[in-house]
């Protein structure tokens, strides 16, 4: 009867003892404490938000999230939020959950995940100012992924990919069971136009995602803002070089006997607006090099510009990159107020126009380049990379794949695991390789010949030795579609690819095993036929499925034969992609560019020429790590053909590299589609840059651990029955240049 009685008495009389004798149930929650709501400043919870966001989990809180956390916290801790340090402890609930969901670095409203709903979540959660345990929801999805064959790239069905949320077909993956799944299940092909459209804010110094609708006629305002952009970035970037900080001397930077501006606290940039008034001083500009209407050289930044002067001025290192208007680079040199030359270039108009005088270089070089670790915050001497606590852009997704804060550890471990088990041979024994061809003129018949080969080749190797991606580069034609005489019209170029698709079915181990990727060149559809075969505008789009049909079909008739319950790994595809485009392998950890351009050609009609000084001495943080694979070092003497051909390698690669752009060209010479500039974005650098430019020989160089790999043209002219293509190794990041002969 006691244990029925919902309130037992407490008299004497009756023997009862002073407290109820109800039995608790093991899993009963306990009992909601009624809290007395308050009013909290968000600059009394600045202190505890700062204390928990900033300092224990490097993040950011923006004014408004302060205000949404201070309403938050008053309503459901109360008066007991300092001293009984529930603020803290929700606080650090919010952290958490931010980060899970795959929030930025900045903790904002409507910048990755929602800072409402994880609120609103938590506030069902919460009993007397506490986060019950064990009762928070999770925000796990189960995956649900759809591939799109026309891009190649796979999404959830139920979002669209965000540039700062984790993809939903990996969230819910935990355990052993993304352990389990075949490498070839982490091969992702993002598309150029399928790429977040990231601008970079200066005054937060970080990226966002452009809220503006991407078109191919956009307002001229975007044209002003790409180059604005790109200063921002190279800006950035420039001042958390060592050489410009105040605790290190300039020695480490360009070298000191050729900078006068050089002082014991490092570097500093000059404004060309600040040029006014300071006739015969030394300076430092970064700016653009670009030409006036008159034709003089000028430098330019967002405060003004200038005419330059470069008849007397030396390259820093000497020969080592092209410079080209439209390539922002450092001039360190004196500023002359109405020189000889009497031009005011429009006139002493100060900030916003061209400024009066004549800026005489001295030296000049390109803005030094950023390491990949750098620029993400990793600190690469600590096992697995985990992110440090000194910065960086870890948070923000590039690709759509995921961030390197969000995804990268986990990414990294299940590629461990991976290695561990093919070291054993118990699981897949597949090392990732990609075969490289690029200059795959398919209306030359020798071309299918050697196709034949390097397919061939492979499909005598075993399964684990044979490579799980090839990539096919244009241009597929050697002339321009266009639908007139004497030139390859649409059915031609049809047939050019169904001759591909017999080539491919003889071979249906590796159409079943593997992932083809497919890069169009200028003279391919649909842009050649307004190009005539120049310089068309990039990014431009895969090659329509009209030419493709054939392909496709090779493949789905080689994976009918496929027994996909006897192994976990994918079904072999073809993937029509854009160019550029990147190919990333386990998520953020192995990210690898594709650009098919005439680049070389370009920059040497377009470089600026300086005299030549052989006592010019190389900056000690300017040389190129190079390393010639193939070719045994011992052959590459000076003045060989071998070492010429190396120096234009490394030459060509600080040019693009330094830069962070795959065309940093005038819109004149290499048109660009200004709503999507972001895809011709090298920073943070690449794991792996293929750089197929077919009027340069095969190289394989790494330029500050980027591997910049140029497989050249797949039958070099000459040699009609020589056959070369690259072969690189993902997980070592070294390519290797393959000759055979057919």
């Amino acid at each position: 009867m006691m244990e029925s009685d919902p309130v037992p008495s407490s008299s004497p009389g009756f023997g009862t003892p002073a407290h109820s004798l109800r039995k608790s149930r093991p899993n009963a929650l306990p009992t909601k404490t009624s809290i007395l709501p308050i009013l909290l400043p968000p600059s009394t919870l600045r202190p505890v938000a700062f204390r928990t966001f900033t300092r224990k989990h490097n993040l950011t809180i923006s004014s408004s999230a302060l205000q949404a956390l201070s309403t938050f916290v008053g309503k459901n801790c109360g008066s007991g939020w300092r001293e009984d340090g529930l603020a803290e402890r929700v606080l650090d609930e919010v952290a958490k959950s931010w980060k899970k969901a795959g929030g930025g670095v900045i903790v904002d409203e409507g910048k990755g995940a929602s800072l409402r709903a994880i609120l609103h979540t938590m506030e069902s959660n919460m009993s007397g100012g506490r986060v019950v345990s064990g009762k928070h929801t999770s925000t796990d999805e189960a995956p649900s992924i759809t591939t799109n064959t026309a891009q190649g790239s796979k999404y959830s069905k139920k979002e669209p990919p965000s540039p700062t949320l984790v993809p939903p077909e990996d969230r819910n993956i935990t355990g052993d069971l993304d352990v389990n799944l075949h490498p070839r299940h982490w091969i992702r092909v993002v598309d150029a136009f399928d790429m977040p459209r990231l601008t970079y804010n200066a005054d937060k110094k970080y990226f966002e995602v452009a809220r503006s609708k991407p078109t191919l006629f956009p307002p001229s305002s975007h044209k002003s803002t790409l180059f604005r952009d790109r200063y921002n970035v190279v800006h950035q970037r420039l001042l958390r070089h060592e050489s410009f900080h105040s605790s290190s001397g300039p020695s480490s930077g360009i070298s000191r006997q050729y900078s006068s501006s050089a002082t014991n606290q490092g570097y500093r940039l000059t404004p060309i607006a600040n040029l006014l008034g300071r006739n015969g001083t030394s300076h430092l500009i970064l700016g653009l090099l670009s030409i006036s209407p008159t034709g003089d050289l000028t430098l330019s930044d967002l405060s003004g510009s200038i005419a330059l002067d470069l008849r007397h001025a030396r390259m820093v290192p000497e020969n080592g990159a092209w410079l080209a208007p439209g390539m922002f680079v450092l001039v360190d040199g004196i500023y002359e107020e109405e020189n000889i030359r009497g031009s005011t270039l429009g006139g002493n108009s100060g900030v916003g126009g061209a400024i009066g005088g004549i800026f005489v270089g001295v030296s000049i070089c390109g803005p030094p380049c950023e390491r990949r670790e750098t620029s993400l915050g990793l600190n690469s001497q600590q096992t697995g990379r985990e992110v440090s606590s000194s910065g960086g852009l870890g948070w923000i997704d590039f690709l759509g794949v995921g961030s390197e804060r969000a995804r990268g550890p986990r990414m990294r471990q299940i590629e461990a695991q991976y290695l561990r088990g093919m070291h054993k041979g118990t699981k897949f024994g597949r090392r990732p390789r990609v075969a490289i061809m690029s200059e795959v003129n398919l209306d030359n018949m020798r071309i299918l010949d050697a196709l034949r080969k390097i397919f061939s080749n492979y499909n005598d190797l075993r399964l684990e030795e044979r490579p799980i991606v090839f990539v096919l580069i244009g241009n597929f034609v050697q002339k321009a579609i266009i639908n007139s005489s004497g030139q390859v019209g649409s059915i031609e170029y049809k047939e050019y690819f169904d001759a591909l698709s017999l080539t491919l079915s003889e071979f249906p181990a590796l159409l079943q095993h593997s992932t083809f990727v497919f890069v169009p060149g200028d003279n391919d559809p649909w842009s050649s036929a307004f190009s005539s075969g120049a310089a068309s505008i990039v990014p431009r789009h895969a090659i329509s499925e009209l030419f493709t049909s054939r392909v496709k079909r090779a493949f789905a008739m080689a994976n009918t034969n496929l027994d996909s319950t006897q192994s976990s790994e994918p079904p072999g595809e073809a993937i029509w992609t854009s160019n550029p485009s990147r190919l990333s392998l386990f998520g953020p950890v192995h990210d690898i560019a594709i650009f098919r351009d005439d680049i070389s050609n370009r920059l040497r009609r377009s470089a600026v020429g300086f005299s030549d000084d052989t006592n010019l001495t190389v900056a000690e943080n300017m040389k190129v790590t190079a390393k010639e694979t193939g070719v045994p070092e011992t052959s590459e003497q000076p003045g060989s053909n071998l070492a010429s051909t190396t120096l234009f390698a490394r030459k060509l690669v600080k040019s693009i590299l330094d830069q962070g752009n795959m065309s940093p060209f005038p819109l004149a010479s290499r048109p660009v589609l200004w709503d999507y500039v972001s895809s011709l974005q090298l920073y943070p650098l690449p794991t792996a840059l293929i750089l197929a430019d077919p009027e340069a020989l095969p190289f394989c160089i790494t330029y500050e651990g980027c591997h910049v790999i140029n497989p050249g043209k797949l039958v070099p002219e000459g040699e009609l029955s020589h056959v070369r293509w690259v072969e690189y190794d993902v997980l070592k990041n070294r390519g290797k240049v393959k000759h055979e002969r057919f």
